[in-house]
């Protein structure tokens, strides 16, 4: 089977060292040994931050492009003076591996899948934004890293700065007054993915194992690596690209669980190519609580509100707050700035808080159960889109009521024998 292939603001910040320089002080038997799973895009950026934080050692490379983990190596080994090991298969890796946390970097149906056999293998993980593909995969998620009793990370590094922090404090503590409604958005010019061929795979890459849990296909020449986002048997489209990290700040700032209602709109207008997902989007979600969320995003249209590309705003009582770049802007009841605050962006506060939390045995700021309920939204979006429904959500499982074709996009199928199971 594929697991048994690889065996209040204040307080909260003092409580929590986040800076990388808290880890200059341990001694190197307290320094984490760290494997990355995928480094041609994020994962190589990632592999620089953990080199950078003086807690950890990167060790172990895995990619199933040898041009790509021969060149983060090969930088890594110039960078912390000794080259890590490189693998192509995950599972190796966390078998022969001597490490102790595991990044999975890899694409969107890999992510689940990898953080349930780092979990079984009594790795901790720091999992890429979403942390499932699936509904469904992010429940096992959850359930894996309780079983084993593992620390595990999302990547929605805004968790983690300190002006992000304070913002979502103020929203909590009344500083806007009762708030009810937060929107999100994402905007982008993306260009044209094209129409692919089938082709053989190159000889630099292994196709069999980039597929991984997913039902194999014939390899496409305009898929690697980075267009699989906009095809549902890969990726979750711009919702769960980039709307993850401004909805996971939309469902904090409200204090909200779980939705009892769903609806999406939108669609793909842009340009004749080979992708599926929508390019233009927009998502409702209503919560018990009496507030409502919002999404939208235009992968083609960059002009975003309040000049901002990517960015949240919390709408109360008494003002309202926008999140955007590495800070806010608080307004008073009559749209009168009152303050803006700027911090620490990037990965680094992140990192050290995925680190700290591996050393104190504490939840860090992006748990698996806080990341599969934000990615939750993502996927109920997308049910919503896909089967052109309005969803009512039990409140218990997450899941649609009485919508049979929503539904049965809770889970996918796998490959054979690559079942991931808790």
């Amino acid at each position: 089977m594929f697991l048994k292939a690889g065996a209040a603001l204040g307080a909260t910040v003092a409580a929590r060292p986040v800076l990388a320089e808290t880890s200059a002080k341990k001694s190197p038997n307290e320094v984490i040994r760290v494997g990355i799973m995928g480094v041609n895009n994020r994962g190589a950026a990632l592999a620089k931050g953990f080199i950078k934080d003086p807690g950890s050692d990167v060790v172990a490379i895995c990619d199933v492009d040898s041009r790509a983990s021969e060149k983060v190596a090969a930088s890594a080994a110039d960078s912390q003076g000794h080259r890590p090991q490189t693998f192509v298969d995950v599972r190796k890796m966390l078998d022969e591996g001597n490490i102790d946390a595991l990044v999975v970097a890899a694409p969107n149906h890999w992510h689940a899948p990898a953080t349930i056999l780092g979990c079984a293998a009594g790795k901790h993980v720091y999992v890429e934004k979403p942390c499932s593909q699936t509904a469904e995969e992010g429940v096992l998620a959850v359930q894996a890293a309780r079983k084993h009793n593992r620390v595990v990370q999302m990547g929605s590094q805004r968790r983690s700065w300190p002006a992000v922090m304070q913002a979502i404090d103020l929203v909590h503590s009344g500083g806007i007054g009762k708030v009810s409604y937060s929107r999100s958005w994402y905007n982008n010019r993306r260009p044209s993915i094209g129409h692919g061929k089938t082709a053989a795979a190159p000889d630099w890459l292994n196709w069999d194992l980039w597929q991984g849990p997913a039902p194999r296909r014939e390899y496409v020449d305009n898929l690697i690596h980075y267009n699989w986002h906009w095809r549902w048997h890969w990726g979750n489209g711009e919702l769960g690209n980039n709307g993850i990290h401004v909805l996971d700040l939309a469902r904090w700032g409200l204090d909200v669980t779980t939705p009892s209602r769903v609806r999406a709109g939108g669609g793909k207008y842009r340009h004749d190519d080979d992708q599926e997902t929508p390019d233009t989007m927009m998502v409702t979600y209503d919560f018990p609580e009496g507030k409502t969320a919002t999404w939208e995003g235009l992968s083609w249209s960059p002009l975003g509100p309040h000049d901002a590309a990517v960015g949240v705003s919390f709408h109360g009582s008494e003002g309202s707050i926008i999140v955007r770049g590495n800070g806010f802007t608080r307004f008073d009841d009559r749209n009168k700035e009152i303050e803006t605050v700027n911090g620490e962006g990037g990965d680094t506060s992140h990192l050290a808080d995925f680190l700290d939390a591996i050393r104190t045995g504490r939840r860090p700021n992006a748990d698996i159960q806080e990341a599969h309920r934000s990615t939750l939204l993502c996927h109920l979006g997308n049910m919503a889109y896909r089967s052109s429904s309005e969803l009512e959500i039990d409140p218990a499982s997450g899941k649609p009521l009485g919508n049979p074709e929503a539904l049965a996009l809770w889970g996918r199928e796998y490959e054979p024998g690559w079942e991931p199971k808790v």
